[in-house]
């Protein structure tokens, strides 16, 4: 029987481990925490999930949260005017083909880890570095590094061809509250881009106290919203969330009026530098660790991609071993099912960072002239389910210009 060993319980590892496990073979998840001390843990992410990912939970029956959790039924987008106070520049909401969901990993994880364990998967727990990298080596077909964070994910080499980035482009925050007021017509990310300060958007989600909204903040570093560093407490966080929407984004500010922390550990703050990564790391033995989701492809959260990018490269990296018989896992096999998700991925990391620099005229046009053409702005919404469907206008001018005259063209015929 093949033995597979799989380093991190998230979102990209318990998939693959839950999914291989259903398929007979022998599979072993090491992670440095008990389903319990998850649960009792602080936030870990934002985790929007749109529906292609969501299908993949579905198909291999881990999803249990869709009846509870409350819909994110579209996607909305805003831009302060710079003259007036308190009006938008650019103001337009569309729905989703298919509702996303955002269930707080503090719920999802260690259900998936109790259900891996119940199902007869070896669940260790216990901190990795290279001396468990080569115990489990040694003892397994198989290693996949699959956690995104620790010293023993640096050990992976940055591909400098590929990270646009060596510093962190945004100061991050996540504040989950109750009591925020809800969008009209339907629920929705709600997507605010403040220029030369950053981004902010917010959306309903499920947590440990039922059903929440998750603020994110995306701060240029060095300006009014690089500011979560120096806050000591919860309160200050909940604060410094709700003063910079009243100054900034009033009608975010309006909606939050009343929010109250859904608990003192649903607040994140950090920062980090969106990194490609090579999928193979050579042990001081010579064994190889193979790298998944985000050990090898981090990007910023700005366009929620997180979640998803794990999910799409569990189910490649799922497929690709069943595919594989009992084939030894060489170096070429690992590099190659690396590009098999790296064709999906790029779009991903190149649409991500794109929104991390300033905008260029094309972009702003496109994103202006949703406000008149339900069409395009449906376009750009369900540009989330599937990235690469942005390609090549949003990196291509002259392919933005047929774009909006082909919409143009449908709003007339209307």
């Amino acid at each position: 029987m093949t033995r597979i060993a799989i380093v991190g319980g998230g979102q990209a590892g318990m998939p693959l481990a839950l999914g291989l496990l259903d398929k007979g073979y022998d599979v072993t998840v090491a992670t440095n925490r008990k389903p319990d001390e998850v649960r009792a843990g602080q936030v870990m992410s934002s985790q929007c999930i749109f529906d292609p990912a969501l299908r993949i939970e579905r198909d291999l029956g881990i999803d249990e949260w869709g009846d509870a959790c409350p819909p994110v039924q579209g996607i909305g987008f805003a831009v302060p005017h710079p003259e007036q106070a308190g009006a938008k520049a650019i103001d337009w909401a569309a729905p989703l083909d298919r509702p996303a969901q955002a269930v707080d990993q503090r719920l999802k994880m260690p259900v998936w880890l109790e259900r891996f364990a119940a199902r007869g998967g070896n669940l260790l727990i216990q901190d990795v570095g290279v001396a468990e990298l080569e115990a489990l080596a040694q003892s397994h077909d198989l290693v996949i590094l699959a956690a995104g964070k620790g010293e023993v994910v640096k050990l992976f080499e940055r591909d400098a061809a590929r990270s646009q980035f060596d510093k962190p482009q945004r100061a991050l925050a996540l504040t989950y509250v109750h009591g925020l007021a809800p969008t009209p017509d339907h629920s929705r990310v709600s997507f605010n881009l403040v220029p030369g300060v950053g981004e902010y958007f917010v959306f309903p989600a499920l947590t440990l106290s039922g059903p929440c909204d998750i603020m994110v903040f995306e701060g240029v570093p060095g300006g009014p919203l690089d500011c979560w560093r120096d806050l000591k407490s919860p309160a200050e966080h909940l604060a410094a969330s709700k003063r910079f929407l009243d100054t900034y984004l009033p009608w975010e500010g309006a909606r939050a009026a009343k929010v109250e922390l859904t608990d003192a550990k649903g607040i994140l703050a950090g920062a980090f530098a969106p990194t490609i990564r090579k999928p193979v790391m050579t042990l001081p033995s010579g064994k190889l660790v193979f790298g998944l989701g985000d050990a090898v492809v981090v990007n910023d959260p700005v366009t929620g991609q997180g979640s998803n990018n794990a999910t799409k490269a569990a189910k490649v990296y799922l497929d690709a071993i069943l595919a594989h018989g009992d084939a030894p896992y060489t170096r070429a096999w690992m590099e190659q099912t690396f590009e098999r998700y790296w064709d999906y991925a790029k779009w991903v990391v190149q649409w991500t960072n794109s929104l991390l620099l300033p905008p260029p005229p094309h972009i702003l046009q496109v994103l202006g002239a949703a406000q008149q053409s339900p069409g395009l702005a449906g376009l750009i919404a369900n540009g989330f389910n599937h990235p690469p469907s942005y390609f090549p206008w949003w990196s291509d001018a002259a392919e933005a210009g047929e774009l909006l005259k082909r919409h143009q063209a449908v709003a007339r015929a209307a």
